[in-house]
């Protein structure tokens, strides 16, 4: 099994971290670049399911942390 990191950026993104098999809704895979990706957390990124920092510009918080 791969060894996969998935970090909470504090308002922001989500560090993928790893060897990962990103698919879409039909099971199509998502072309990766190196072995870090960031996806989108607030749902405003331009480039779904992509981090494009919308989150910075919209002031996205989120609903809840980890205990």
């Amino acid at each position: 099994m791969a060894d996969v990191t998935i970090r909470v950026s504090p308002n922001g993104s989500l560090m993928v971290k790893g060897e990962v098999n990103l698919v879409d809704e039909d099971g199509k895979p998502w072309e990766l670049d190196g072995d870090t990706i960031f996806l989108c957390r607030c749902g405003k990124s331009a480039n779904m399911p992509f981090c494009d920092s919308s989150h910075k510009r919209e002031g996205f918080t989120p609903a809840t942390y980890a205990p």
